[in-house]
């Protein structure tokens, strides 16, 4: 019997001694790079379609506080961009509009693990994990006419700032995101974690391809400006590159009751930080 309570002993020593030191080792946070693809999704895109994907590029730290949730601080490049020639619906491949647009966002985000996420332990080396938050970003719609590159918020291609229209405004280039995603994360060594996420950004603009509201008409705009093309003028309807002008004044250009959004699919790598606890000295 002494035997056994000896070795029962030892074994519970044991144990308390490995949990002590999981104790002892907190997460302090992640420094870390991503990269993936961005999707647009608005007034061209209206179906939600996966098509036209571009690049995009992260930087992140995360903020631990315990092994469930963190805080994270994220930069972020992408461009998006759509065209209406990908659309199977007769109105929109009349309108033909098209653009692109570089983002730059920052945005704090929570992040929450479902499980508890140690690494250099093999016991908690993985977890599904959520996330939201918000975030700010700056965008610039432009298309190509003729192969020069045109920026479309300059041109007011609705009216915006034309005396015949005095209550469009033009529209700011800033606007807010709100990050909303999941993805899982798994932790590779000591102090790498490898992690995939994808996350929905919806946005406070309706801009963000320069389409939202009514056409404004030809008569907003003159046809030719010191002689040459007015880009504006062409830019607005370009339906006349697939018959006759369907851009009368007021009609519908497009939907401005719904933001317009993007996506974030994207492959991450990180290092970890850990600081130790001091063990509490014995008093007597």
């Amino acid at each position: 019997m002494p035997k056994f309570l000896s070795i029962y002993v030892i074994i519970t020593c044991c144990t308390l001694q490995s949990f002590a030191q999981n104790d002892a080792i907190v997460q302090e946070g992640e420094l870390g790079i991503s990269v993936g693809v961005a999707q647009y999704f608005g007034d061209l895109n209206n179906r939600n379609d996966f098509k036209q994907s571009k690049p995009a590029l992260g930087l992140f730290f995360r903020k631990q506080f315990g092994n469930y949730v963190a805080l994270r601080l994220s930069g972020h490049y992408a461009e998006v961009g759509y065209a209406d020639a990908f659309s199977q619906i007769e109105f929109q491949e009349r309108r033909n509009l098209n653009f692109r647009s570089e983002i730059w966002e920052m945005s704090v985000q929570g992040d929450f693990n479902f499980f508890e996420f140690l690494p250099g332990n093999p016991y908690y080396a993985f977890t599904p994990y959520i996330t939201l938050g918000i975030g700010t970003f700056n965008y610039d719609p432009y298309t190509y006419l003729d192969g020069e590159k045109y920026y479309l918020r300059k041109l007011g291609t609705e009216g915006q700032g034309n005396p015949l229209y005095p209550d469009r405004k033009p529209y700011s280039n800033q606007a807010f995101s709100f990050p909303l995603g999941m993805g899982i994360k798994y932790n590779l060594g000591k102090n790498i974690n490898l992690a995939f996420e994808v996350s929905h950004r919806f946005t406070s603009t309706d801009y963000l391809d320069d389409v939202s509201m009514t056409y404004a008409g030809e008569n907003a705009f003159p046809r030719q400006v010191n002689g040459k093309n007015n880009p504006a003028y062409l830019l607005q309807d370009r339906s006349y590159e697939t018959g006759y002008r369907i851009g009368d004044a007021g009609k519908q250009r497009g939907f401005s009751e719904q933001k317009d959004q993007f996506l974030f699919a994207e492959l991450a790598i990180s290092i970890s930080f850990s600081s130790y606890k001091c063990a509490k000295p014995n008093t007597p």
